[in-house]
């Protein structure tokens, strides 16, 4: 990652949505560049202008937390901006092994969290890296996202990946735009807390060359936080699932969040989660069966009438 740059870019794009008038500062005719100036950003801030250039250029070696503070607050950062204009400055000054490091993001879904997945009968669940890796699922998750699975041929499908280099990823995503705003986004948060992860930068890169509309969506410097909300499916077996989700940070295994989601009572698409659940049921006993007889001696089965 180039930190200068992002910090560069991300302070450019919050200072264009601040219009003079919103911080009580007159228009002044004609602007060269909406939103800020950044003599305007560094006035409003408390500091020389070219002291805020420097900062604004990514030289953010020494900023106290109270300068950062004041940018804050003239750009109006939300939380999850907030958090990560500190997470950049953060990647920006400290100083870092030439040895690789550690990945920041396990592999494994730790046996307890899976345990409890599993028990989630009625939940679809799954967990995923900071580079949205689905990495672990219950039954139910893995089924409502079996077609990532189908499709990518992988047993660690990647969202962002599958959302914007799969050319019928809008037949399983149908508000694929929202999807892919949420996936650049915390995408987004992740380079920033993770700025030496091959496995960031890389697929960044690979989604940078192969998708026009990530490269736009990149550009735009929009961060969120996954926490809550509603997402909907269309699944080949069930048709539409309206379900809503909560994230739920692992402190066990830094780097990964389970995702859970539930229907509405009552709603049809609690009826087609229970229809899923009911296929998983069927095809697992015809599984095992068939396991079974496979296993049953030979003089067995020939007595069975």
């Amino acid at each position: 990652m180039e930190i200068a740059k992002d910090i560069r870019d991300f302070l450019m794009a919050r200072r264009a949505e601040i219009t003079p008038e919103q911080v009580g500062l007159p228009s002044g005719g004609r602007r060269r560049v909406p939103g800020l100036r950044r003599e305007e950003v560094a006035q409003l801030a408390g500091v020389s202008t070219e002291y805020y250039t420097q900062i604004e250029r990514g030289h953010v070696d020494g900023v106290s937390d109270e300068v950062l503070g004041a940018i804050v607050s003239t750009l109006r950062l939300n939380d999850e901006e907030t958090a990560h204009l500190h997470d950049l400055v953060r990647a920006a000054t400290t100083k870092r092994s030439p040895r690789r490091s550690p990945p920041r993001s396990g592999r494994k879904v730790p046996a307890g969290i899976q345990a409890l997945m599993d028990a989630m009968v009625t939940a679809p669940a799954i967990v995923i890296n900071g580079h949205l890796d689905i990495i672990g699922a219950n039954a139910l998750g893995r089924a409502v996202y079996g077609p990532l699975y189908a499709r990518t041929g992988s047993t660690t499908p990647n969202i962002a990946r599958f959302t914007f280099l799969d050319p019928r990823a809008d037949e399983v995503f149908p508000d694929w735009r929202r999807s892919a705003d949420d996936a650049v986004a915390l995408l987004r948060v992740e380079a920033a807390r993770s700025p030496d992860s091959t496995a960031v930068t890389g697929l960044i890169g690979e989604l940078a060359t192969k998708s026009d509309e990530f490269r736009v969506r990149w550009a735009a410097q929009q961060v969120k936080a996954h926490r809550r909300g509603v997402k909907r499916f269309i699944h080949p077996d069930v048709g539409e699932l309206t379900l809503r989700f909560e994230v739920l940070d692992l402190t066990s295994a830094t780097g990964l969040a389970m995702i859970g989601y539930t229907a509405e009572p009552g709603s049809t698409s609690e009826q087609s989660l229970q229809l899923l659940s009911s296929l998983i049921a069927t095809h697992e006993n015809r599984r095992t069966g068939s396991d079974s007889d496979q296993r049953r001696p030979a003089d067995e089965k020939a007595d069975t009438p």
